[in-house]
């Protein structure tokens, strides 16, 4: 029996084929229509229907990149059951290089959306109506804020196995067990049952080689262990890509100034360790920032100028943190040596100036 077509936005989609939908979604004040872009590939047999997304938040444009290389890989010929790839979800913030809405709010924070709400509950209406109401699996593309830059990392609610299948399958360095934020898409996806894993890496408004590869990688991962795609034919030995933090936290400043950093994104460090210098212009007032934590750093503010309470690292504990460091070493080994050293230092807990 043949493949009923995939409807999405009124739309039909035939089994073997894909299309590229344009979803409306709203008008400009110079009455121009915004479109979400929507390509739904849809196999001849079935499977789980995936949605990959991207800029959720519109200034984190590497899930655009990550979404439009995964929809270019040739393994999509053979596929079973349905991707929904939508690059750009907040239209408006994207064309406007802002993580908000025009008023402001964020799109990830108005789920499940109202019909007649405001614009980020009536974006999120349609996107969940229009574009979602099929979907079995999701995986949400994420960078950090501006200046702030995310190691690559797999966030989730680690309550149900198949999330966490998806997790461990998606082979970045690090799995945060993070809890759900109310009137996030990962949150609204949960209470429909829906697994779901968000994937964080880089900054706001700049690709990112190495985030990108390992978003591109990781979602076929995911697709291979969802048997959406057909696995490798010769599989290396099995070795586990990724460790859970226990959790984590965020380390402050404690005085204004001018930062000046010493531990590095991915760095492993103990517990009192120093992560950076604030100091003003002068230099007659200067404060060590240590960690509270031993852990791996899994965010940095790049941005060396600070006020006091801004948040400039982010720290993950780790019950078995030799385990940890295994698995950035097998991150760091998976991708070209000249990509990495960029982002990733190599072993740099073993630097003078971090002894």
């Amino acid at each position: 029996m043949a493949r009923p077509p995939f409807v999405i936005a009124d739309t039909e989609i035939k089994p073997g084929t894909r299309e590229t939908v344009e979803v409306p979604v709203a008008k400009l004040y110079t009455h121009t229509p915004l479109h979400i872009p929507v390509e739904v590939v849809h196999g001849r047999r079935d499977g789980p229907v995936l949605m990959v997304c991207g800029a959720i938040h519109g200034d984190e444009i590497n899930g655009v990149e990550i979404v439009r290389r995964v929809l270019r890989n040739s393994a999509l010929r053979h596929l079973r059951g349905t991707l929904v790839a939508v690059p750009i979800v907040n239209i408006f913030g994207f064309i406007q290089r802002t993580r908000y809405l025009p008023d402001r709010r964020d799109l990830n924070r108005c789920f499940p959306g109202s019909e007649s709400g405001t614009l980020g509950g009536r974006i999120a209406y349609l996107l969940r109506t229009q574009i979602m109401k099929d979907v079995t699996h999701l995986i949400d593309l994420h960078t950090g804020a501006v200046h702030r830059f995310n190691l690559p990392q797999i966030r989730a609610e680690l309550k149900n196995p198949e999330t966490v299948r998806m997790a461990e399958a998606f082979g970045a360095p690090i799995i945060l067990n993070s809890t759900l934020r109310d009137g996030s898409l990962r949150a609204y996806a949960d209470s429909k049952d829906i697994p779901v894993i968000t994937f964080e890496g880089g900054e706001a408004l700049r690709f990112d080689e190495v985030v990108i590869s390992s978003g591109v990688k990781g979602v076929i991962r995911v697709m291979r262990e969802l048997e959406m795609i057909p696995r490798q034919k010769a599989p290396k030995a099995p070795r586990k890509r990724s460790e859970t933090a226990a959790m984590s936290t965020w380390v402050r400043a404690d005085i204004d100034g001018i930062m000046r950093p010493v531990a590095k994104l991915g760095q492993r460090v103990r517990k009192g360790q120093r992560l950076a210098m604030v100091a003003d212009p002068f230099g007659e007032t200067e404060e060590s920032i240590v960690s509270p934590i031993s852990g791996i750093v899994i965010c940095v503010n790049n941005l060396p100028l600070v006020n006091e309470g801004e948040a400039i690292y982010h720290i993950a504990r780790f019950d078995e943190l030799g385990e940890a460091e295994k698995a950035m070493d097998y991150f760091r080994s998976s991708l070209d040596p000249d990509m990495t050293e960029a982002v990733l230092p190599v072993h740099p807990w073993d630097n003078d100036a971090n002894k």
